[in-house]
């Protein structure tokens, strides 16, 4: 439950102000007015309120979350419960105290007479393809189908997510033990050995001298060089909000070997699978670009799709409109070409977006196999150049 803040007069007209508990402003409105209340607001409490801090638990709706809450609210939907009331069940049924808040904001727009799309769009914690798909359903009265199509699209979303999340846990773990390594070296062991060396007071070999030289720079430096990481981090992180900073970073992307190649492809396959869903539910073909634009996360990408949108307003075909962006493959716009000219765009854009998919999960297993010798190799090289030039001094002191 949230707490509200309500400014109401009694049958006196008494001002009052009070801090109540509730699962949503409506609630409040409605216990007070049948209390005989004259309420003037309900607001929320906030963030600052009589001097503390109130920190919501978790201010965040995962796509895992949302996957099933979209399958139960379409099952209820299909059994025929009014959706004020599926919103209420399922509401009462979300654990996440975040979620639970925007369903009953959603709930009592509904019931005062708003649209649903506009409802949860107004919350702005959801992707605008769905309230765009939404409304989509509203216009034509096929609510629960176009709302079946957005389900499967988050569920195949959901998992080429897994997939690659996965794909990506082994060599972030081998990254992780490569630093860990170096740090303990460079912080415990070679200074442990530069001590002893220090106290035979014998002429060092010079990569004995460079590995200690070196090591001993960087402890003596780690906290400025930490600083600077994360300095570093979120500069690039608060210039990459920027457009310019975001379209620069996107061009970097693009042309880092095979990694660039495979972002730009998981793109396509993700803008492929939102146009085909939408223009599936019935949106015009415009409207869909628009929307789709807006869910992207590549800046290059959604440049090229605010270009072809303008091109197609202007009556130029969609595959043309994409190519000459530039940031779509030849093969994509091929293939929605011959979508254009059978008259089964949805089709072939799907077909484009399990095609890509695919690739893309195999060009990740490739160049997994690839990177994951590169990093042992890499740490092997590490240890044994740090291993070899900390005994060596002891090996010509033993032979001396």
């Amino acid at each position: 439950m949230a707490e509200f803040v309500i400014r109401a007069a009694d049958e006196r007209g008494t001002l009052i102000e009070k801090i109540e508990s509730g699962f949503s402003a409506m609630e409040i409105r409605d216990r007070y007015q049948s209390a005989g209340y004259l309420v003037y607001s309900v607001k929320n409490r906030g963030l600052l309120s009589g001097g503390e801090l109130r920190l919501p638990k978790r201010r965040k709706v995962t796509l895992e979350q949302f996957v099933i809450f979209n399958q139960q609210f379409l099952t209820l939907v299909r059994a025929g419960l009014p959706i004020v009331q599926a919103l209420e069940l399922l509401a009462k049924r979300q654990r996440n105290q975040y979620f639970r808040m925007l369903l009953e904001d959603v709930r009592d727009r509904t019931k005062g007479g708003q649209l649903i799309s506009d409802a949860f769009e107004a919350q702005g914690a959801f992707p605008k393809i769905y309230s765009t798909t939404l409304m989509a359903g509203e216009k034509s009265g096929n609510l629960d189908e176009v709302l079946s199509r957005y389900v499967s699209f988050q569920r195949l979303s959901l998992s080429f997510r897994k997939k690659l999340i996965s794909s990506l846990i082994y060599p972030a773990i081998l990254i992780v033990g490569v630093i860990a390594l170096i740090i303990c070296l460079v912080t415990f062991v070679i200074p442990k050995f530069a001590q002893l060396f220090s106290d035979l007071n014998q002429k060092l070999p010079a990569m004995t001298e460079f590995t200690i030289n070196t090591a001993m720079a960087a402890k003596h430096y780690l906290p400025l060089i930490v600083l600077g990481v994360v300095g570093v981090f979120f500069g690039l992180r608060a210039w990459g909000r920027t457009a310019n900073g975001a379209e620069t970073m996107d061009r970097i992307k693009l042309n880092v070997p095979v990694i660039g190649s495979i972002w730009q492809r998981y793109q396509v396959a993700m803008f492929s699978r939102m146009m085909s869903t939408l223009l599936s539910g019935g949106l015009p073909l415009v409207n869909g670009l628009e929307t789709a634009g807006q869910s992207m996360t590549s800046r290059l990408i959604v440049n090229g799709i605010k270009e072809a949108s303008q091109k197609v307003r202007e009556g130029q075909p969609l595959s043309k409109s994409l190519e000459q962006t530039g940031v779509f493959p030849e093969l994509a716009v091929e293939m929605i070409e011959v979508g254009e000219a059978t008259g089964a765009l949805p089709t072939m854009l799907n077909s484009v977006a399990e095609f890509y998919e695919e690739d893309v999960q195999s060009a990740m297993s490739a160049a997994m196999s690839l990177i994951e010798p590169l990093l042992l190799v890499f740490m092997g090289v590490v240890v044994g150049f740090i291993l070899i030039s900390l005994y060596l001094p002891i090996f010509s002191f033993t032979a001396g």
